[in-house]
């Protein structure tokens, strides 16, 4: 018999929230909130990868960068176990939380603006190592010419600007910063949606590469649920600031249980150019986060929405092993268009 107890997760983020201030008036008063996290519950697992998505709006961007305290959550708990300690990320004294930064990194979504343009590549990715004094000298220079390497670029690019690059080679560049402090964690924001097609396949196998070398976790924010599709061991879907829907890849795609993931899933497009595909509309646009509907918040676009919903807000709960949905009905409905 096994007693060995699971291993401890990475990050726990419990009733997660990011609100900002409306202001209005000659006195700048506040009058409301925008809330673009409002309530997220995630556990990341060591070594896996967990796929973010949502339409353009529903804060997920917030949710990843609120999590490593790029943008302060308003609210909430962010767990990071670490050496055998459980610290919560939130709490932290910033002094402190520069010291756990080489353990949290992130890659931007625009390859194009998040590089500065006035230094060189050697200079952009030496930077980490040079503000945490973990190299200098020759030993500096060999450790960012293993970087670049390692990403698929050459050792000769090392004195060159981003604007002589393509954006899949920026973005190697910057999965390279990404790497230099060998983080634990790694939030890629939409990594690839500025990148063609077949630049896409080859950063994701990068990626994927990686992961497996220097046993990183990844949170992979994305809206292009095909790309989550072939990266992601876990994905959550999320809605005007919560998540909806939360499974392993393989389970989700197969039979998701909320309305909502089905008609982003119902929107991805047939690999069979001849394939009968039928959509679930969506009506309307995504609410407004500073004044979201009452009880569920999909219900103003959901095609099976009863009484119930637009007063008694669903819970995230468990409705199969590893699965769970917020939804009054998860698990009773059919999607014939996803049949």
């Amino acid at each position: 018999m096994n007693t060995h107890s699971p291993p401890l997760p990475l990050i726990e983020v419990k009733n997660l929230k990011t609100h900002f201030p409306i202001k209005k008036g000659i006195w700048r008063k506040v009058v409301g909130h925008v809330k673009a996290v409002d309530g997220v519950d995630l556990t990341l697992k060591r070594g896996e990868t967990l796929g973010l998505v949502g339409e353009s709006g529903c804060g997920k961007t917030t949710a990843g960068r609120s999590i490593i305290r790029l943008i302060e959550p308003t609210e909430g708990q962010i767990t990071f176990h670490h050496n055998g300690q459980a610290i919560d990320l939130r709490c932290l004294e910033k002094e402190k939380l520069r010291g756990l930064r080489r353990e949290l990194q992130y890659i931007f979504q625009d390859p194009f603006s998040s590089l500065n343009p006035r230094m060189t590549v050697f200079a952009i990715v030496a930077e980490p190592l040079i503000i945490n004094k973990i190299a200098s000298g020759r030993e500096l220079e060999d450790r960012v010419e293993q970087l670049l390497i390692r990403v698929g670029l050459r050792p000769d690019h090392l004195r060159r600007y981003p604007h002589a690059f393509s954006g899949g080679q920026r973005q190697r560049i910057g999965i390279a910063r990404a790497l230099a402090l060998t983080p634990s964690l790694i939030i890629a924001d939409e990594p690839v949606s500025a990148l063609d097609v077949s630049v896409q396949a080859q950063v994701l196998n990068l990626m994927e590469e990686i992961q497996e070398e220097f046993d990183l976790t990844y949170l992979f924010v994305a809206h292009d649920l095909s790309v989550v599709e072939h990266i992601s061991d876990r994905v959550a879907v999320m809605y005007l600031g919560q998540i909806v829907e939360i499974a392993s890849a393989d389970r989700l795609y197969r039979n998701p249980l909320h309305p909502y993931t089905a008609a982003l899933l119902s929107a991805v497009p047939a690999a069979d150019p001849d394939a009968q595909q039928e959509r679930i509309p969506l009506e309307g646009d995504v609410p407004d986060p500073a004044d979201a509907p009452p009880g569920c918040k999909f219900h103003p676009r959901c095609a099976y929405a009863q009484d119930r919903c637009r007063t008694d807000a669903p819970r995230l709960c468990e409705t199969e092993p590893g699965h769970q949905a917020a939804c009054h009905f998860a698990g009773e409905l059919t999607f014939e268009a996803l049949a």
